[in-house]
Parts: structure tokens; C-alpha cells; sequence
């Protein structure tokens, strides 16, 4: 164990904060030396860098460190929502988040709306690599839980994808960049086994020990390939567009210790644009710094049709609604017309990277019963 007792770690120590604004979503793509590229971003010298972020993940401050991916292009995938009977809410939760390695966020979630998708108390994001099948994936899930219904909600486009809660929290209302966000979309890559065998290496969560110079080399040795080998894979698969980000993520839902929060509040908020202009909504959507995701994704009757998605997070549920309020406001003003809007409210969630190698899915699925 590595010794960081005198170290701070608390996200609003002025070093910690400057390290977490730039470590948490603003290093993008593949790099040879995440950290010293966290360094040169944040002004903060490496060796501090490195002391800071080993000190936080080792008191739970930060929950992972890892290199992430672009999932959407590696498997496909799909919002759920789930209807559970309330008697096993909580069972279903713990399941999902324990026993399956393909759902990612597990989140209990309400909303006041008289719809009937009110009903959809659990919401889960599922990757399921191609060949399988997702529905048959869901159908073991509720023959797990005792669930009784499902509704897969698979992203269409992607307009914001970040986390950033840090540099987040002094956002006022309406804060926005001066182009609306990108479109992302969401193709299929088809990878090697040597391929495979370098990215399941590349993103698996990176240990306290393991965070230094040379960061790559164990994760080579790993692969079973030299560094320059798995440096060269990484970055063609970053030049394809199958490598997200290098990101320190916080531990946002829980308290932490000392009794601070990260965030308090975890907003899904929908809405209903005209027929044709989900692209032009969700860009529009994606341009507002407050929103760590937005989407197209089609909600269906259940959910009043709704057509753009985001999430949006806060210590204070007034700003958060405050943040949203200013997005209605802009979408009229620019001429794109809300039929229907509501929030989600999150409660109970666990955050865990969604497992997408075809190979590793075979296995488990086998185990299952499956296939």
C-alpha cells in the first residue's frame, strides 16, 4: 500500500480541483503518457499529478482510473428501462450491478409525470457484442430479477459525452459553447483477436501502483505484445475512432470521507422535438456545458414519444432544473418547437464499465445458459 497519508483528497483542495478538471473528461483520444498530458493541461507538475491521483483513489475519492472507450462503436447498445414490482426493486438493483458484466449504469430513477412510463422505475445501459442477441440478454435478466417488462431504447446519435463534475459546479445557468455539439454516430468496428487482446488490456481500471511512468509497459507485458506494439494498436484504434478518453472518475453518487459530495442530484431529462429535427435538437442540447450526456433515442408511447435524452448533475435541485429551464428556453427561441418534456430523477445508482468483447460475452453467456 502506498503511503498518502498526509495527502489531500478532497475534490476542493485548489490542486486536486485544478488536477480533476482537466483529468476527469478533457484528456481525449489515446496518449503514451495520460498522466504527464493531465500535467501539461492542468500546470500541475507530474510528480504531483501522480501523488494526487494515487492518494484519491487509494481513499475512494476517485472510484476508477481507466482508459476509456468508445463503446457505442464496439458493441451494440441500449438504454433500458425496466418495470420491477417494488417488493424486488432493490434485489433487481443489486443483481444487475453484481452478476452482470454487461450492464453498466444501474440507476433507480422516478418522475411525477402521469405517464405511463412512470411505471420504469429501473434503468440500466446494456452492451451486448455483435452476434447476440440483446433481447435474449433482457429476457435473462428479468427471468434473474422477477422484471416483468423492458423497454430498449438504443442511441441513435451522440451529441455530449463528459463527465467533468468538478468544473462543473460553478456553471450558471445557460453557460454553453459557441457551437452546438457534435454528432456522433454510432457504427460497428470489427477488431482482431490481437486487437481485442490489446484494448481488453488498454481499459481495464488501472491500479494505485500502477499509476507512474512508463504507464503502458505492464499492460504490454499483459497483451503479450512489446510496448511499441501496444502502442502502435492503441493508436490506430484511436485514429478509428474506438478510443474515448483517459479519465479519473469520482466517486459522485455516494458521500465521501469527511462527509463531502461530488453531486447530490443525477437529472435524465426528455424531450419531444418535431419529426426531423432530433439531429438539429440534440446538437443543440449537446452545446450546454452542464449536460455530461445527450442523445437521440426514441422513447415510444410509454414515454410520451420523447425523442432527444440527456443527463445533467448538481448538488442543488433548484440549479439543476435552473440548467434545464435555460435549454427549453433556447430551443424555442432558435425555432425548435418542445411538444413534451420531463425529468427523471435518479436515486440508488452504481456506475461500472460495461463489458463488450465478443469473446468474454461467448463465455458468459455459455455459462448462463444463454447460447
Amino acid at each position: 500500500m502506498l503511503e498518502v497519508q498526509s495527502v489531500p483528497v478532497q475534490t476542493t483542495d485548489p490542486v486536486n480541483a485544478a488536477i480533476l478538471s482537466v483529468s476527469e473528461d478533457k484528456i481525449q483520444g489515446f496518449h503514451a503518457d495520460p498522466l504527464g498530458e493531465i500535467a501539461r493541461v492542468s500546470g500541475v507538475h507530474e510528480d504531483v499529478v501522480i501523488e494526487r491521483i494515487r492518494a484519491m483513489l487509494q481513499a475512494g475519492t476517485i472510484r476508477r482510473v481507466r482508459q476509456t472507450l468508445m463503446a457505442t462503436n464496439l458493441a451494440p447498445g441500449s438504454l433500458v428501462a425496466w418495470q420491477v414490482p417494488e417488493e424486488k426493486l432493490q434485489s433487481a438493483f443489486d443483481w444487475m450491478f453484481q452478476n452482470d458484466p454487461f450492464s453498466g449504469h444501474v440507476v433507480i430513477r422516478t418522475t411525477d409525470a402521469p405517464i405511463a412510463g412512470a411505471r420504469y422505475r429501473l434503468w440500466t445501459t446494456l452492451k451486448v457484442p455483435q452476434g447476440f442477441s440483446m433481447d435474449a440478454h433482457c429476457e435473462f435478466l428479468m427471468s434473474q430479477t422477477g422484471a416483468t417488462a423492458y423497454k430498449l431504447m438504443p442511441a441513435k446519435r451522440l451529441f455530449a459525452l463528459g463527465v467533468g463534475h468538478v468544473r462543473r459546479r460553478l456553471l450558471e445557468p445557460g453557460a454553453k459553447s459557441d457551437e452546438p455539439g457534435a454528432v456522433v454516430n454510432t457504427i460497428i468496428a470489427t477488431l482482431s483477436p490481437l486487437e481485442w487482446r490489446v484494448l481488453t488490456s488498454l481499459k481495464r481500471e488501472l491500479a494505485p501502483e500502477e499509476l507512474g511512468e512508463n504507464l503502458w509497459q505492464g499492460r504490454a507485458d499483459e497483451a503479450e505484445v512489446s510496448l511499441d506494439d501496444f502502442l502502435s494498436i492503441a493508436r490506430d484504434l484511436n485514429a478509428r475512432g474506438i478510443i474515448g478518453r483517459f479519465s479519473t472518475f469520482l466517486e459522485h453518487a455516494k458521500q465521501l470521507q469527511g462527509g463531502e459530495r461530488v453531486t447530490r442530484f443525477n437529472a435524465l431529462f426528455h424531450w419531444r422535438v418535431p419529426e426531423g429535427r432530433e439531429i438539429d435538437a440534440g446538437r443543440e442540447v449537446g452545446r450546454f456545458h452542464i449536460m455530461t450526456h445527450a442523445y437521440w433515442r426514441e422513447g415510444g408511447p410509454e414515454f410520451n414519444n420523447v425523442n432527444i435524452m440527456g443527463v445533467a448533475h448538481g448538488t442543488d435541485k433548484n440549479l439543476v432544473l435552473a440548467h434545464k429551464a435555460a435549454i427549453d428556453t433556447h430551443l424555442e427561441n432558435i425555432g425548435i418547437h418542445v411538444d413534451y418534456t420531463n425529468v427523471f430523477w435518479g436515486g440508488r445508482s452504481e456506475i461500472k464499465p460495461s463489458e463488450v468483447s465478443p469473446f468474454i460475452y461467448e463465455n458468459w453467456a455459455k455459462e448462463q445458459g444463454i447460447i
